[in-house]
């Protein structure tokens, strides 16, 4: 089945998970991991329990909002480019006009009933 890579982005509190790629605000690492390892696998992999993330991105798309984080079991693959961000941290500069985001993510808002506005109600 092989390996896979992504690109994981630590940001805030969090880069302390990094290991030596803590440069205090920020790290940056490439995580192998096994095809078909999800969300969860790469937080266990870190060591990051999942409560002390914020803002999830995976390859641009949000994944998680703090306290809302349906992207556990989203399954990674090779070359994505993931950006934790700690609760503290605030949403980052470049999503202020909208968001694209994950399929998992879109369902927990529309359970909520919120639905972004580039997906029409049923």
């Amino acid at each position: 089945m092989g390996d896979i890579t992504v690109d994981v982005w630590l940001y805030g509190a969090l880069a302390r998970y990094g290991g030596d790629a803590d440069q205090g605000s920020y790290a940056n690492l490439a995580v192998r991991l096994p095809a078909g390892s999800t969300v969860a696998d790469l937080l266990a992999h870190l060591h990051l329990p999942t409560g002390e993330r914020g803002f999830s991105f995976i390859s641009g798309n949000i994944s998680a909002l703090p306290g809302v984080q349906p992207d556990l079991g989203h399954i990674l693959v090779d070359g994505d480019r993931i950006g934790l961000f700690d609760p503290k941290s605030m949403w980052p500069f470049q999503y202020r006009h909208g968001a694209a985001m994950i399929d998992e993510m879109a369902r927990a808002l529309d359970d909520w009933g919120l639905r972004p506005p580039e997906q029409p109600a049923p």
